[in-house]
């Protein structure tokens, strides 16, 4: 039986009038890394505040069992939240952060911590404040890295960091931190840099989710079409979710049709994770 740490059915949330949540039901498998993709003002932050028990809703929310409205401090206890891991207090020492943790997080382990800062150049007795960005990601990683935590919910992690940083944070959460026993949730505009880490995914859009699926499942289902001349209204019948044109061909994206009828219409390819993403929300190949 798969055992699920996040079951929501018909999770909504409303702001006077407006509905940034609309009844979404999904369930999150333990031992998953979470893509959760959506334009600003989709959904997502205000999913992610119910999820943790920042925030009253409606509907129903288990989260590892617990309902978040009302056992947030036992379920603070298996979760780890990181809104931007650029943003650490600046007026603190790196070994005070550690100090910190130690004293509000109860499964934060300060050896595997300094085992971690040990692999870098990074002082313990300076301030964050004259930490370089590179440093301040590894402080982050350093904590994320040693808080013995069921559920990891990331918020654009890597919002402001260049490339090279975004890329030592993904791999060092794949290789040091995720196993089957954890749970990850990630939401984030840099759609390319995680899809290779992720095993499912979740579209969120004016608060309805739109798609869950996994993976290697989402990469078969997707196909877009550059259609040979002459073809083009053969491809309409099709009826492709998305259209567009390259190098004055047309281009449709079809979803859930097998590979060989759309052969007969032209050059086929598999599409990436922010292809597909574009190609559902807006329409556009």
């Amino acid at each position: 039986m798969t055992e699920y740490v996040i079951e929501a059915n018909h999770l909504a949330k409303s702001f006077g009038d407006f509905k940034a949540l609309k009844g979404a039901t999904f369930q999150v498998p333990l031992g998953r890394i979470l893509g959760v993709i959506g334009a600003n003002g989709a959904g997502k932050t205000t999913m992610l505040n119910a999820i943790l028990g920042l925030s009253s809703f409606e509907g129903e929310l288990k989260v590892l069992g617990l309902d978040p409205s009302k056992d947030r401090d036992k379920l603070m206890q298996d979760v780890c939240f990181i809104a931007d891991v650029a943003t650490l207090p600046k007026w603190m020492k790196v070994s005070e952060v550690f100090d910190y943790v130690e004293a509000v997080h109860p499964k934060f382990d300060r050896a595997k911590a300094m085992d971690f800062l040990s692999r870098t150049n990074v002082p313990l007795d300076r301030k964050v404040r004259a930490l370089s960005k590179g440093m301040t990601v590894q402080v982050h990683l350093a904590v994320v890295m040693s808080i013995d935590a069921k559920l990891l919910v990331l918020d654009e992690p890597t919002l402001g960091l260049d490339i090279i940083f975004r890329k030592q944070f993904y791999q060092s959460l794949l290789e040091e931190y995720f196993d089957e026993e954890r749970t990850v949730i990630i939401t984030t505009h840099q759609v390319e840099e995680v899809e290779h880490i992720l095993s499912d995914v979740m579209f969120i859009k004016g608060g309805d989710v739109v798609l869950e699926a996994e993976m290697d499942e989402l990469t078969q289902r997707f196909i877009e079409v550059l259609v040979t001349p002459g073809k083009e209204e053969e491809a309409l019948k099709l009826g492709p979710i998305a259209k567009g044109s390259t190098f004055g061909k047309s281009t449709c994206v079809y979803k859930d049709i097998d590979r060989e009828t759309l052969a007969k219409l032209g050059e086929t390819r598999r599409l990436g994770l922010a292809d597909i993403f574009v190609a559902t929300m807006t329409g556009e190949a």
